[in-house]
């Protein structure tokens, strides 16, 4: 994942199509944020956020559901309790 700013005023990333546009004064826009002027890290942040989308949504293909889903599911389905090895009884009669 590589963020790259243009020129101060144009952020990209190899890894997914969104940008973020300086609008000056400091202030920034992303594509997905409509509306919303946002500080360089948190433009930064926002575009981080869009690659990490785009991988996500990768490996879910791979596992056959949608980047919502698989996002979904992975917050709301509690994971398994920690493994933990049986205890074997040791038979008072076999010692």
């Amino acid at each position: 994942m590589a963020v790259q700013v243009i020129d101060r005023s144009l952020m990209t990333s190899d890894q997914t199509d969104h940008q973020a546009k300086s609008v000056g004064s400091g202030g920034w826009v992303v594509s997905f944020l409509p509306g919303r002027t946002l500080t360089i890290e948190q433009a930064t942040a926002a575009i981080q956020a869009a690659e990490a989308v785009a991988i996500v949504g990768a490996l879910a293909d791979q596992v056959g559901l949608t980047t919502l889903e698989t996002v979904g599911l992975a917050i709301q389905e509690s994971p398994w309790p920690e493994y933990v090895e049986p205890v074997r009884r040791r038979l008072s009669w076999l010692a």
